[in-house]
């Protein structure tokens, strides 16, 4: 059983709420960033084609014009219209005539790049042939024409190639920016959800800590996060009507049944000549009133989880010391092997009554179910988280039985058939006594007997 921390949390939850501000902030960047990406890529692979198109519409329009010249006075007239555009040196365009024997004509080359060779027929401006010329890329139509003529005709794509490295540039630096924006708006985005979210989990921690009133303050909002803070203020609207219903019955009943026990036992005083009847059901009653108080004091401890109220630092080892003097020579005349190990100067912030108590149901119980031969210590130790643990080396608990040791009137069949009295009520109030003082109550594994360990939160200094 693990028992709350009076209203502290078990960590800081606030580097977990940071990383995740901006774990949620990073992924609202790179989702932008990433469908941006895929955009650009689309718009980047759409203008690459566009402006191929047009370098190629731009050479299929010079070799329109070199067949009308070819048409009207064959080689005489290409020959001169070369020479004419090589003149005006346009490094976008590249132009060749040879002779049969491979004689520049006209042209801006001195002979055919290597591994260039003629395709096609006539000025059809297919089938182009794409290659890199001193790491430019051209355009390239060569012909053969008739009489053994070969023509070359081409257009530069540096200026595509040019234009994509500007978009290239262009879209790294927009990306950037996208980045940047994403991040500051995701983390805009993720700090308001992530406040909204920790309304929520700071209200659960007051709740846990046991302070049921607690409420988020402000009004509702109308949208989901708002729904769900009504929903979570009528469940604890319920959940206190339903624990404050059930601590008044419990303390009603024990309130009112104890009045008539006392008065019978008053009555039972004054009977005659039935001494031995009377004293039976003098010694029943007082059980039943020792059961009602230990019902009270559990609903009180239980009440007061939490609230912190009417604890001071207590010498934990002073108490642990005076109740195993107590117990120690009950141990002994059992027969048990009794043994303290209490480290001095252990402060916690608790109630020195309700300590004691229970160190004294724990050392009750285990002289209790062990027999003689056993073992039987006490330890307290921890500095500034003590730890309090009480060990046996007794029949333990039957397979099968847990925590639920801890519920209230939960006693084993085992027990019961050896005739050991009790109505399961002190762990119960061990527990709820742990609760109080924000101790976490745990059963450590034992390869004998039961071992039952409190650790108390860190002592005040």
């Amino acid at each position: 059983m693990t028992a709350g921390r009076g209203g502290a949390r078990l960590k800081d939850e606030r580097p977990i709420r940071a990383r995740t501000t901006w774990r949620l902030a990073a992924q609202m960047a790179c989702a932008v960033a990433l469908l941006s990406l895929v955009a650009m890529g689309l718009q980047y692979r759409l203008v690459g084609q566009r402006l191929t198109e047009a370098q190629r519409s731009l050479l299929a329009a010079d070799l329109g014009g070199l067949a009308a010249l070819y048409e009207q006075r064959r080689i005489i007239a290409l020959r001169q219209a070369i020479e004419y555009r090589a003149a005006a040196g346009s490094a976008e365009e590249m132009f060749l005539l040879t002779d049969r024997q491979g004689r520049v004509l006209a042209g801006t080359l001195d002979a055919l790049p290597a591994g260039v060779a003629a395709a096609g027929e006539g000025f059809a401006p297919d089938p182009a042939q794409e290659v890199v010329l001193d790491g430019t890329r051209w355009l390239l139509v060569v012909r053969e024409l008739p009489g053994g003529f070969p023509l070359l005709v081409g257009r530069s794509l540096a200026p595509v190639d040019d234009t994509l490295a500007a978009l290239r540039r262009g879209m790294l630096g927009l990306v950037a920016v996208l980045l940047g924006a994403g991040a500051a708006l995701g983390w805009l985005s993720a700090r308001q959800v992530m406040g909204r979210i920790g309304r929520i989990n700071d209200l659960a921690d007051r709740v846990a800590a046991g302070d049921l009133d607690a409420r988020l303050p402000g009004a509702r909002s109308t949208d989901e996060f708002g729904l769900l803070e009504t929903h979570v203020h009528a469940m604890l609207d319920r959940i206190a009507n339903l624990n404050r219903a059930t601590h008044r019955l419990s303390d009603t009943i024990a309130h009112e049944m104890r009045t008539p026990l006392n008065r019978m036992l008053r009555k039972l005083d004054q009977i005659q000549g039935q001494e031995d009847v009377a004293g039976e059901v003098r010694a029943e009653m007082r059980q039943a009133i020792r059961v009602f108080d230990s019902l009270l004091d559990i609903s009180r401890a239980e009440a007061d989880q939490g609230t912190g109220g009417g604890l001071v630092p207590v010498d934990l080892s002073a108490v642990a010391s005076e109740m195993w003097e107590l117990y120690e020579a009950l141990a002994e005349d059992k027969g048990l092997i009794p043994e303290a190990r209490i480290e001095p100067g252990l402060v916690v912030l608790g109630d020195r009554n309700l300590l004691a108590q229970v160190i004294a149901n724990l050392l009750d119980n285990a002289i209790k179910y062990c027999g003689p031969g056993d073992n039987l210590r006490l330890v307290a130790k921890g500095g500034t988280n003590p730890v309090l643990r009480v060990e046996d080396s007794g029949p333990g608990l039957p397979p099968g039985m847990g925590e639920e040791v801890f519920d209230r009137f939960t006693r084993a069949e085992r027990d019961r058939d050896r005739g050991i009295k009790g109505h399961g009520l002190g762990l119960a109030l061990v527990r709820a006594i742990a609760l109080r003082h924000g101790a976490r109550l745990s059963l450590p594994r034992a390869t004998k007997g039961l071992t039952v360990e409190i650790a108390f939160p860190k002592s005040p200094s």
